[in-house]
């Protein structure tokens, strides 16, 4: 049947991606590397080229109210629901090609392929390019889906970036309706689940000589901006037993994360920043700031660590005669994946002859927002470069990327056919 020859996949498609990632990299807002921010002329022309693609591909598309590109590719029953197909195609400073946009532009060769095959599913298919994932310009993560999730913070449009424009100024001059935004949230009866491809930004698939992976939950987070305050002294006056450096206490604190983050198997924790006001060569640091991001694949998991480092720095604080003062500046929770779309994801990626492997991700994505609203899962591809991203050093392969086509599509066509016979339920996959 028509459906069963779509999963037939007729190759050629990892060397489009990357020909098409190449050419959506010729957009840049520096001359020396990749960077593409929220809704400059850039970004716009990122996206009028992504519409136009979809426009291609047969899909019907528009740029909303949040700068999302959206493409459909419709079901015969105009009131069926809709599988998401997704990822971001704005980029961090000095960027790679493939954060993101892999997962729009696998997306994207999948419908071209069930166009020319002239394939309907028994839902729509929604490839949605979301327009802010980075939170680069405006210092606010997942503005796009957001919207789509219903989880839009009003708020953020009187937010400002670096000059002076706020968000519903710059939403307004790219020609959008920054009221509209709220309008966009989709409603959970009309969702038949979300999956995002994306580069896996690590070196676990590359170590083990696996192109893919299914995501078996998507870490949350807690950060904290952290404030030493010692006493600011003579580098040559005052006895090293009568200090009160904030700076040694910093050290203390930046290695007792390290030991605490090394006991658990998804847990990570990082000192990111870490800046001394006012300070000199031949003075004893009177203040230090830096910054603490801690993260594991559940919640108890990364709570339990916090907790830990909170006491510790009591202790470091008393130890050493400093003040301590932790303020939270954001704790996004845990994401556990789909099993219903892991074993699917799973089924697919073993018809390609390759052994599934699970693995949880450490990287927030747009799927998070869509936790609770819909199923949601994630399909990892191999990095290159030892897993680099953020990066112009990221890459992958056009066989890495063929495959990641594959799998999604398989995936795609067995949910077509029916949940009845997933693997896990009678052991039999519908194609």
């Amino acid at each position: 049947m028509a459906i069963e020859a779509a999963a037939d996949a007729g190759g050629g498609f990892g060397a489009r991606i990357i020909a098409l990632a190449d050419r959506l990299a010729q957009w840049s807002e520096a001359s020396d590397g990749l960077t593409c921010t929220y809704l400059t002329s850039t970004h716009r022309a990122v996206a009028a080229q992504l519409q136009e693609w979809m426009v291609s591909a047969g899909m019907a598309t528009t740029i909303d109210a949040a700068g999302n590109v959206v493409g459909r590719w419709a079901a015969a029953d105009p009131a069926a629901r809709a599988l998401l197909l997704c990822s971001h195609y704005d980029t961090v400073r000095n960027a790679g090609k493939y954060d993101g946009r892999l997962g729009i532009l696998v997306a994207l060769v999948l419908v071209e392929r069930l166009r020319a095959l002239g394939v309907r599913l028994p839902f729509h298919l929604d490839v949605v390019a979301f327009s802010e994932e980075e939170g680069v310009r405006f210092s606010a993560s997942f503005l796009g889906s957001s919207a789509l999730a219903g989880r839009f913070d009003p708020a953020l449009l009187e937010r400002c970036d670096a000059d002076g424009q706020t968000m519903a100024g710059v939403v307004r001059a790219a020609g959008l309706d920054p009221a509209a935004i709220s309008s966009l949230a989709r409603r959970a009866d009309t969702l038949a689940g979300y999956l995002e491809v994306h580069i896996e930004q690590g070196p676990v698939l590359l170590e083990e000589g696996l192109p893919v992976g299914v995501v078996s939950a998507i870490a949350g987070t807690v950060r904290r901006a952290i404030t030493i305050t010692g006493m600011a002294g003579h580098a040559g006056t005052v006895p090293m037993g009568r200090r009160h450096d904030a700076v040694a206490a910093a050290a203390e604190l930046v290695l007792y994360v390290e030991r605490r983050c090394a006991q658990g198997a998804t847990l990570v924790g990082t000192v990111g920043r870490l800046t001394v006001p006012n300070g000199a060569i031949n003075i004893i640091p009177g203040r230090c700031d830096l910054s603490l991001d801690v993260r594991a694949a559940d919640d108890a998991t990364r709570d339990a660590a916090m907790a830990d480092i909170e006491g510790e720095i009591q202790r470091i604080a008393a130890r050493r005669g400093v003040a301590i003062e932790s303020q939270e500046l954001q704790r996004t929770p845990a994401v556990k994946c789909s099993p219903r779309l892991q074993s699917l994801l799973a089924a697919a990626v073993s018809r390609q002859g390759i052994v599934p492997r699970y693995l949880p991700s450490g990287a927030g994505h747009d799927a998070m927002m869509f936790d609770g609203l819909t199923d949601v899962a994630m399909l990892f591809v191999r990095c290159g470069n030892g897993g680099v991203s953020h990066s112009p050093r990221e890459t992958i392969t056009a066989e890495d990327a063929e495959v990641a086509v594959r799998v999604l599509l398989d995936a795609v066509v067995m949910m077509a056919e029916g949940d009845a016979t997933l693997p896990g339920e009678d052991g039999r996959s519908p194609v």
